[in-house]
């Protein structure tokens, strides 16, 4: 049975020949040029000394379906910086996860935050599309990725002076992404392939890349400040990007000071 990381990924190569027909890189090029609005997200993560949220926003994801029906990226952007956000994670994945460049683009516009643009990269190509659009850091997925794909991507990101959040699911993956020394590595409690869920996936990894020099990131699964402490106890991991617990929370704002003061 072909797992869902491989049958997003399928369907993004579709998608992205026929983005690449509509924009030339010329065009990618001269659209970033007028744009203003650039942050340094690894920088921001970096000088936090307190607990840095990575607050996501997705409108809907394989594993949970829809989250919100009444979706508003702008309004949940505010309530999230409102509330003490460092960054946002934006998802930009349309099929599977209901997001849209353009989201990045309207936020951008109206708050000064550093953005992840949260998709699945495979071409480098997608580097200078998502920064047309106004990211400040991309996601390169390890598992989504073949060979030298990584390279290319993280190299085209560093260029183009984006940051780059390196996500691994096993100690086979954290080794790999070591030798990305300028990015943020992210840790996914969530295996890609199979959806499962588990917070002590951070645990076992943080040996292998503790370390790494830049800021440690744990993703996905963390439902609660008690989750977030257990992880910064065991590891010192103070870096989280949460979406699902927060945007189906009856009190996103409350929780979100929960989290924050896990290290107080």
């Amino acid at each position: 049975m072909t797992n869902i990381l491989e049958r997003i990924i399928k369907d993004k190569k579709d998608t992205l020949n026929l983005v690449k027909k509509n924009n030339s890189l010329d065009y990618l090029e001269k659209k970033i040029k007028n744009l203003n609005f650039f942050n340094d997200f690894k920088q921001a993560v970096q000088n936090n000394k307190g607990i840095s949220l990575i607050s996501e926003i997705k409108k809907a994801s394989p594993s949970a379906g829809i989250l919100i029906k009444n979706f508003n990226h702008l309004d949940i952007a505010k309530m999230f910086i409102d509330n003490g956000a460092t960054c946002l994670s934006v998802l930009t994945e349309e099929k599977y996860f209901f997001g849209k460049l353009d989201h990045i683009t309207d936020i951008k516009k109206k708050f000064k935050i550093p953005v992840l643009a949260k998709d699945f990269f495979i071409d480098p190509y997608q580097v200078l599309l998502s920064k047309s659009y106004g990211c400040d850091c991309i996601l390169i997925i390890i598992s989504a990725l073949n060979g030298g794909q990584a390279d290319e991507i993280y190299d085209e990101a560093i260029k183009n002076n984006l940051s780059v959040i390196v996500e691994v699911h096993d100690q086979k993956e954290a080794e790999l992404a070591l030798k990305y020394n300028k990015a943020l590595i992210g840790i996914n409690n969530r295996n890609l392939k199979t959806l499962d869920i588990s917070i002590n996936n951070t645990i076992s990894i943080f040996e292998v890349v503790k370390n790494h020099k830049g800021p440690l990131i744990s993703e996905s699964g963390i439902k609660n400040e008690n989750d977030a402490k257990y992880i910064y106890e065991k590891t010192g991991i103070k870096n989280f990007l949460i979406g699902e617990s927060l945007l189906t929370s009856d009190n996103p704002a409350e929780l979100m000071k929960r989290f924050i003061q896990i290290n107080q």
